[in-house]
């Protein structure tokens, strides 16, 4: 086998501390837990501290969850590792469970570096199967990265490291069809047939940067096909897209890009708003906004999220101004206004995208800022004519290293009694980062 060699997509990831040689395999993983009180008296617990062995390390993505409340979540390191992975492993994917009144982690597939996939950045989703599906951002024997999904073995599992059963659905194998699906779930349409985007690659009309593509895959006969719907240019129509794509009710998708749009932010563009509309001929692309000159905000990593009223909402990362904002796009007669909610300033930039409770406020994190500069959870309630910002955790509040986790990339979730829970990428205890619960 070839040995992968895995390349962060964004700068930032260089300050994460890469899982070192992976660690004993133990069959049964304690849950770790601190707790700290903020001032909101939120309760933070730590439910998993990762080892960087079987279980993975550094989850840069958030959490998905089932209708019983389970969690599943990817690593981007660690797994068991066999030695075709940079030192550290290959990721994984894992789950947690409740048990009486805790959980319980079990880790589902570690990626073995090969045509299998390597370092999953995105979270995994419940497919209409009942499966689970996702991406990693790299591996598939041309180093591309893969679609894959995880299913439960057949007979039951009687240990906590039963393996699940990975299906490779689709390998990147040429810049044509799209290198290095980022941080954005895939999504389903009615047909069954999935979604998404890569960072990089394109149809060669390709100008200054990655680009990337916007991609069907389509279940035919037992196999996958993928079809790439849209390529990116790198310039007005936006330039790598991190995040994946939303639907809307008229099947009419939605997404960001990080760089692209107008000229500023170094003449790379600060990023924009899209829209991707069929059409009789294909996909029709159309920028709802592009972000200019970091004073609107610059540079979003993350996806969007729609209100029940059809507004749009998402996060840029900055970074430059304090002003990576939380904001707002309204439609009215065919065209979209943009509105910056909030200024994140030195509470730091958000590569994640949000979500909103049935109160309309809006939960996610940032990745650096907070109390400690090692990033936070946050909430922003509307209030009369504006949004009223609360700090729901500040990593680092154990002291260095950080034993609440830090540096969170990706996204919470929500349970149905106002519960939070999320991952932190870095620190913790093991030095590997954390999966979080916070309780109001």
């Amino acid at each position: 086998m070839t040995r992968q060699k895995r390349e962060p997509i964004i700068d930032w990831a260089k300050s994460l501390g890469t899982a070192t040689a992976a660690l004993a395999i133990v069959m049964v993983f304690a849950l770790t837990v601190v707790t700290t009180q903020s001032v909101q008296a939120q309760t933070y617990t730590v439910l998993h501290s990762f080892t960087g062995g079987v279980d993975g390390a550094n989850p840069w993505a958030g959490l998905t969850m089932d209708k019983a409340g389970n969690l599943y979540g990817t690593a981007f390191f660690g797994g068991i590792n066999d030695g075709d992975c940079d030192p550290g492993g290959c990721g994984a994917v894992f789950r947690l469970t409740h048990k009486g009144s805790g959980w319980a982690f079990s880790p589902l597939y570690s990626f073995q570096g090969d045509n299998d996939g390597v370092s999953p950045q995105a979270r995994v989703i419940i497919g209409p199967d009942g499966i689970l599906y996702g991406t990693t951002s790299s591996g598939g024997g041309w180093n591309g990265g893969t679609i894959f999904s995880l299913r439960p073995p057949a007979a039951a599992c009687k240990t906590a490291l039963c393996s699940w059963n990975e299906n490779v659905l689709y390998r990147f194998t040429n810049p044509l069809d799209g290198i290095s699906p980022g941080y954005g779930d895939v999504v389903f349409d009615q047909a069954g047939n999935l979604y998404g985007t890569t960072y990089q690659g394109g149809n060669g009309t390709c100008g200054v940067g990655p680009c990337g593509v916007f991609y069907k895959l389509t279940h035919s006969n037992g196999s996958w096909t993928e079809r790439v719907l849209y390529n990116f240019t790198g310039t007005s129509d936006g330039n790598g897209p991190y995040a994946g794509v939303i639907f809307d009710e008229a099947g009419n998708l939605y997404g960001t890009t990080s760089q692209g749009g107008k000229s500023g932010c170094n003449g790379l563009g600060c990023g924009t708003v899209f829209q991707l509309a069929p059409s009789g001929s294909g996909w029709t692309e159309n920028v709802l906004y592009a972000f200019e000159n970091r004073s609107d905000g610059a540079n979003p990593i993350g996806g969007l999220i729609f209100d029940k009223s059809g507004n749009l909402y998402g996060a840029t990362s900055g970074p430059g101004n304090g002003k990576s904002t939380v904001f707002e796009l309204i439609p009215s007669g065919g065209n979209w206004t943009f509105s910056p909610l909030y200024s994140l300033g030195g509470n730091g930039g958000s590569t994640a995208s949000l979500i909103m409770d049935a109160a309309g406020n809006l939960y996610g994190t940032s990745l650096s800022g907070g109390a400690y500069g090692s990033g936070s959870v946050f909430k922003l309630a509307p209030s009369g004519e504006g949004w009223t910002y609360t700090s729901l955790h500040d990593f680092c509040a154990g002291g260095s290293p950080c034993s609440d986790g830090a540096q969170p990339w990706g996204n919470v979730v929500l349970d149905a009694n106002g519960n939070l829970y999320g991952t932190a990428s870095a620190d913790g205890p093991s030095n590997y980062g954390v999966v979080w619960e916070i309780t109001p």
